[in-house]
């Protein structure tokens, strides 16, 4: 008895979790690729997001596509196509030629904003309902299953 339920239960938490990852990424480009931005994919936009809104720390490509875990040549198709929209700026050290630093405009940062709202919106309706003692599992629950995805990852590597 006890082990069909679990059946049942590991089943349920399994569809629940395809159906939430898929629709995580099918809203989540909806709902950030307005009118506005209907310009870039969402693939731009967590890249703008791993550039990030500190002015006063830019990041380098290198830096930006490890965060993203691309190359760079591929991250740089990536911004040549930003940049011509007018999302980002992109600057060479001017100690080490080499290294290239990138900028988010007045567009990229608004979209910036744009994108991160929808991430705390997302949050905020997670856990508008939840107890402290239901956040803590939660919690453990989703860095048990971060742990899996790092686990496979690296074994991937």
């Amino acid at each position: 008895m006890i082990r069909r339920m679990e059946r049942r239960t590991n089943k349920a938490l399994n569809e629940m979790l395809v159906k939430l990852f898929s629709n995580v990424m099918d809203i989540e480009e909806k709902a950030i690729i307005t009118e506005e931005f209907k310009d870039i994919t969402n693939n731009d936009m967590h890249i703008i997001e791993a550039i990030g809104v500190d002015a006063n720390a830019p990041g380098s490509m290198s830096v930006i596509a490890k965060k993203l875990a691309v190359t760079v040549g591929t991250l740089t198709t990536n911004m040549n196509s930003l940049e011509n929209k007018g999302y980002i700026t992109r600057e060479r050290s001017k100690t080490d030629k080499r290294v290239v630093y990138v900028f988010l405009t007045d567009k990229g940062r608004k979209a910036f904003f744009h994108h991160r709202d929808f991430h705390k919106n997302m949050i905020k309706s997670i856990v508008k309902d939840l107890d402290e003692d239901e956040m803590k599992v939660m919690i453990k629950c989703l860095l048990n299953l971060n742990d899996f995805f790092n686990k496979l990852e690296n074994e991937q590597d």
